[in-house]
């Protein structure tokens, strides 16, 4: 596996399959390589791209190094940008999305930005879960940790005590600390509209025509708040996007 290092020494894991222009593919919260939707997408794509896919820092095969800040991740995309040869076309998802419109905005290097549901949710209990999230890690409770997330993002408690028996369970307590990191790029939950606005590439919003209201919405207010933006529903498709309805759309659009 190759690895490459952040400017703030933190080591980043990735993998690279394919062939043709760079495109970067980054995480939603509680995802890596080898647990989550990348590789699957990456296999559709690698017949058009270059495709990278990596591992966030404090997650699978990627060290970390505190304190964290969201310019640490932009850091770290960024550097495997340079290792793709300088340009590239970036994916996000979910809490990635958010990193990626971030770094779209304060930098060269990504020449299209296509997002799926970065979850800009202004709702009333944000800050509760900010700060119980915080409190659950510096005391040690990362499985609690995880079973707070779950419960913040719409997972019924049966369905949370199901998973605590299950092996992955150990795993999700593992980068536990990172949900920290997804709460912190989100700033609340607002789209940040400074940033967004500053975003001249095409960019491509997608949500999914099944997910939750407040998360297509947070799609079509992303979309408005970047100049170049489109944005588009994928019919059946739900936050767990599959990647056999996802990869045609992005390869046309990064084509």
């Amino acid at each position: 596996m190759p690895t490459l290092t952040s400017p703030d020494g933190t080591v980043i894991g990735y993998e690279r399959s394919g062939d043709g222009p760079a495109l970067v593919l980054v995480d939603g919260a509680m995802c890596h390589r080898t647990a989550g939707p990348m590789r699957p997408l990456a296999a559709l794509l690698s017949s058009s791209f270059t495709v990278h896919a990596y591992d966030r820092r404090g997650r699978g095969e990627s060290t970390d190094t505190p304190p964290y800040a969201p310019e640490r991740e932009i850091e770290d995309l960024r550097a495997l940008i340079a290792e793709a040869g300088g340009e590239a076309y970036v994916y996000g998802i979910s809490s990635g999305a958010a990193l990626a419109l971030r770094a779209a905005a304060t930098g060269p290097g990504i020449t299209r930005l296509a997002l799926y549901e970065p979850p800009y949710i202004d709702e009333p209990g944000n800050g509760a879960y900010t700060a119980r999230l915080r409190e659950l890690l510096a005391a040690g409770m990362r499985g609690e940790a995880v079973a707070l997330f779950m419960a913040h993002v719409g997972m019924p408690a049966q369905a949370i005590d199901g998973m605590r028996g299950q092996p992955m369970w150990a795993a999700l307590e593992a980068i536990a600390p990172t949900l920290a990191y997804d709460d912190e790029l989100l700033g609340g939950g607002r789209v940040p509209h400074d940033l967004a606005s500053a975003i001249t590439i095409p960019a491509l919003v997608l949500s999914g025509g099944a997910s939750p209201n407040g998360l297509q919405g947070a799609a079509e207010a992303t979309a408005d708040a970047i100049p170049a933006a489109e944005h588009r529903s994928l019919d059946g498709q739900t936050h767990d996007v599959q990647p056999d309805a996802l990869a045609p759309v992005l390869a046309a659009f990064f084509a």
